[in-house]
């Protein structure tokens, strides 16, 4: 297990859920609010498919302002030429989308560029030694959100904050129930979506119910 005496506390990092845009914007829009209200999260990744760039632009210009009124960071996925044009913090890129090299020229040094490594270390060192600001692993558990093709176990997290000091983010079906193993094992950052936007009770309790366990595994 990480020691986690040698890390920083675990993180929420947000994903939104692919139907967001037209009509549901505004209540998505609200939806994000009581998430960032209820409690600490790090960021949100815009993660939209399959739709035109302009509905992409147009989401983007309303969560913005969301995110950045509670310091709270906008990472679009995989296309850095819309980042620079939204105005976000940074880039989410997988191992087929654009190249870190090229999306860090379009976005400057200043800005998060994090990398999908799947269950590879050796992407993941990769990626790391290139300049990536975090590396992902995924994915941990089914999700209902993105088809799982790859498969990561808690330990590949254990041995990363071992050997590297790049912060890792843990990807795949992550819910409250089932957050808890993986956190232990050194993840610094929990990327959640529908585990928040679709919880019973509420994405403000969703983030509060995750805050509640990250304080708890960093308090042992």
């Amino acid at each position: 297990m990480a020691d986690n005496e040698d890390r920083l506390r675990c993180r929420l990092y947000l994903i939104t859920p692919p139907d967001i845009y037209g009509e549901a914007l505004p209540s998505f829009a609200d939806a994000l609010t009581a998430a960032l209200d209820g409690g600490d999260v790090a960021c949100v990744q815009l993660r939209l498919k399959d739709v035109d760039d302009d509905v992409i632009l147009d989401v983007a210009d309303r969560l913005r302002p969301i995110c950045h009124d509670r310091d709270v960071a906008l990472i679009m996925n995989d296309r850095a030429d819309l980042a620079a044009k939204a105005d976000c913090d940074g880039i989410h890129v997988g191992q087929t989308d654009t190249p870190y090299d090229e999306a860090r020229k379009i976005l400057g040094d200043d800005a998060i560029v994090g990398v999908t490594c799947h269950a590879s270390s050796h992407l993941a060192m990769e990626a790391g030694e290139a300049g990536a600001d975090y590396v992902a692993f995924g994915a941990f558990f089914d999700s209902t959100t993105k088809q799982r093709k790859h498969t990561a176990e808690p330990d590949l997290l254990n041995q990363w904050q071992e050997t590297m000091l790049v912060p890792c983010v843990a990807i795949g079906g992550i819910t409250i129930e089932n957050c808890r193993p993986v956190v232990s094992a050194g993840a610094d950052f929990i990327a959640v979506s529908a585990g928040v936007f679709a919880y019973p009770e509420g994405p403000g309790a969703a983030v509060k119910a995750f805050n509640k366990i990250f304080d708890e595994v960093a308090d042992v």
